[in-house]
């Protein structure tokens, strides 16, 4: 399956970048001498994107000049300029400009390199609109970068998901990317909120399912995790 579209999150604030988000967006930010936007543009359209949604709020302006130099895919702007509506709420906005086919949705902070079978060719053939809602990409946290957190989910024999809860430790956490069946989006309000809501209306009905990447997860999530990301992308180059 090829999915002609995807929404691209990188309209957050940046806040943990500091101080390299001080005069620029998150989105913005080089690694290997490339914006971390143009790493996740790249790896869709070469996985047959056609259309990227992207939304914009912190320097919006200097964000929106960038993507306009962009040939590939086609970029369209859900502008929350006026107000930031976190994961979910900018997905509800955006959802007239990304159509009723399953989609991509990327946040901009996750970088790989691919093995023969690039990751999201994997995650869009697996996909299964008739048993999911969400198709997670997952890292497991011993084949990670930057993430130091206790991880997110379980995952059965199935590939469906549930969450850590009390647990002290999960095996996985989400790599940032998915597939989204974007009916899930009917009903809710076009408000600040996070994907997390989404999640746990889906995971209820037994509809979020993962698929474990082959590739090395880099998770760049503040200045030191940039670093490190140049430093391994130096190493395997």
């Amino acid at each position: 399956m090829t999915l002609a579209a995807a929404m691209v999150m990188a309209a957050g604030l940046g806040s943990r970048m500091r101080p390299l988000t001080d005069d620029r967006c998150k989105a913005m930010v080089k690694v290997g001498g490339k914006a971390l936007i143009d790493w996740t543009l790249d790896r869709l359209a070469g996985a047959g994107v056609a259309r990227a949604v992207v939304n914009v709020h912190h320097h919006a302006d200097a964000l929106e000049a960038h993507l306009a130099g962009r040939s590939a895919p086609e970029i369209m702007i859900s502008d929350e300029r006026a107000r930031l509506m976190e994961t979910g709420g900018g997905l509800v906005q955006a959802a007239p400009l990304l159509g009723r086919a399953p989609v991509f949705t990327a946040n901009i902070d996750s970088l790989w390199i691919d093995g023969p079978e690039p990751e999201l060719a994997r995650l869009a053939r697996r996909f299964d609109r008739e048993r999911m809602d969400f198709l997670l990409l997952l890292a497991r946290l011993d084949h990670a970068l930057g993430f130091d957190g206790a991880g997110d989910f379980f995952l059965d024999a199935d590939g469906r998901l549930t969450r850590r809860g009390a647990a002290a430790r999960a095996p996985y956490a989400f790599a940032g990317v998915q597939v989204m069946n974007p009916a899930v989006l009917d009903g809710w309000p076009r408000e600040p909120f996070s994907t997390n809501r989404l999640w746990d209306a889906a995971l209820s009905r037994g509809r979020v399912f993962g698929q474990v990447m082959d590739a090395f997860w880099m998770h760049v999530g503040d200045p030191q995790a940039r670093d490190a990301a140049e430093n391994r992308l130096r190493s395997h180059s």
